[in-house]
């Protein structure tokens, strides 16, 4: 059945390699279950039923891109989406939370649409290599903020509006020891270093009295409060457009960007270097995030994370699968997520942020009409506290750096006409 399923043999491996490469893939993604309730309880969501859609929208996600598209790669609620879920479009825009899992519900149905018909080709390659690097590396620093703020390392001050907290008082000297634990681990290839680290963050705040211990293992927590409460009729207010836009734009940078590096990696990609299966495998993306804002999370998306799995010797979809079947069976330790305190993801937020500035090496840092667009989103994805705004005011110095720098030879004609559309927005909407 497997071979049928899997196509093993073809693909040169074995369910125990599989299996073994789907373990090392959950243990270094397994960080979203702890890290992802916490940040949209923020939004007023009930924690123990966004843990359970996590591990739900998780497992269907790796379900779908396993069995149908028999790719190596899971998922889950990305990383990024969720910060700006929360901190951009509830507490910073002032929408309901039901509302915005209404413009993450149709951002995965204009995903799924621009899947089966084939547009998702003609979006990526029409952006600008520049834009997709910025975008990665200005999620990178709203996140690293979020972190330091969460944590206490940052406060803010009445005259120069944030400064340096007491870094010796308890959350921001362990989000600091989290954060060396897991660059030490994760240098050293240990696997489920995150995870290992985030777990060790908890117990050390159970030693200094900051934890109080609920066991380990239950029944899941009722999913009632957060299952089918997204309101789609809000989410088409014209305000939420570039929200929406915002939401669609990243997933679908985020997870081509993580089939072809991914896939690449597995040594599965085509001679050309195309992903096998990337319609399949998009659709399945897309569906998850379908089927995730129904559940009650932000944007489900494939994890870069799946390489450790690859490096590990998965090929097939029953890496993916394995992943799933874990983050079911992660369900039943909902009292163990709930003890997870603040500053132990703080670490692991912080470490994620790092990985995401990794494409500023790829910038042309001596062509300023490239520099321009990439420093602004930098500066203003974290300082707006806004992934939309980042990516709205990167589009226009673009395509602006292009033209009043001499370069407008290099601009396309959809790159002018998304750039021209979001300075209307800004100048009639805001």
């Amino acid at each position: 059945m497997l071979e049928k399923l899997f196509k093993l043999n073809q693909f040169g491996t074995n369910p125990k390699t599989e299996i073994f490469a789907g373990i090392t893939t959950y243990l270094t993604m397994a960080y979203i279950i702890f890290v992802n309730p916490a940040m949209l309880a923020d939004a007023g969501m009930d924690k123990g039923a966004v843990f359970v859609a996590t591990c739900l929208a998780a497992a269907a996600g790796c379900f779908i891109m396993g069995l149908w598209a028999n790719l190596p790669i899971a998922l889950a609620p990305g990383m990024g989406l969720n910060a700006f879920f929360t901190y951009g479009v509830v507490l910073g825009m002032g929408h309901s939370w039901e509302t915005a899992l209404g413009a993450v519900f149709l951002s995965g149905i204009i995903f799924l649409l621009l899947s089966l018909f084939k547009v998702r080709e003609l979006i990526i390659n029409a952006i600008p290599n520049t834009l997709k690097l910025a975008i990665a590396a200005g999620i990178g620093a709203f996140l690293a903020l979020i972190a330091l703020k969460s944590s206490g390392i940052i406060v803010d001050h009445p005259a120069t509006l944030v400064t340096l907290g007491d870094i010796t008082s308890l959350s921001p000297a362990l989000t600091f020891v989290g954060l060396f634990a897991i660059i030490a681990l994760v240098n050293r290839n240990v696997p489920g270093a995150v995870m290992l680290v985030v777990l060790g963050i908890t117990a050390l705040g159970s030693i200094f009295g900051e934890v109080s211990y609920n066991g380990l293992v239950s029944m899941p927590p009722s999913i009632a409060p957060t299952f089918m409460q997204m309101d789609i009729a809000a989410a088409f207010d014209v305000a939420l457009l570039s929200v929406i836009f915002a939401f669609l734009f990243v997933d679908l940078f985020d997870t081509s960007g993580t089939l072809i590096a991914v896939s690449q990696r597995a040594g599965i990609a085509k001679k050309d270097g195309s992903v096998p299966n990337l319609g399949k495998a998009l659709m399945a993306d897309s569906t998850a995030t379908i089927v995730g804002a129904g559940l009650g999370t932000s944007s489900t998306t494939s994890y870069i994370e799946s390489a450790s799995g690859v490096a590990a010797g998965g090929r097939t979809g029953l890496t993916a699968v394995t992943v799933g079947v874990l983050f079911v069976l992660s369900m039943f330790f909902a009292p163990l997520a709930g003890m997870i305190p603040v500053y132990a993801t703080a670490g692991a937020i912080l470490y994620v942020s790092i990985l995401m500035m990794f494409t500023l090496k790829d910038v042309q840092w001596d062509d300023l009409t490239e520099a321009a667009p990439v420093a602004v989103v930098l500066l203003l994805t974290p300082l707006t506290f806004s992934i939309a705004h980042g990516i709205t005011l990167g589009f226009i110095t673009y395509v602006a750096a292009k033209l009043l720098g001499g370069k407008k030879d290099e601009l396309t004609t959809p790159v002018t006409v998304i750039g021209a559309l979001l300075l209307a927005k800004v100048i009639f909407i805001g």
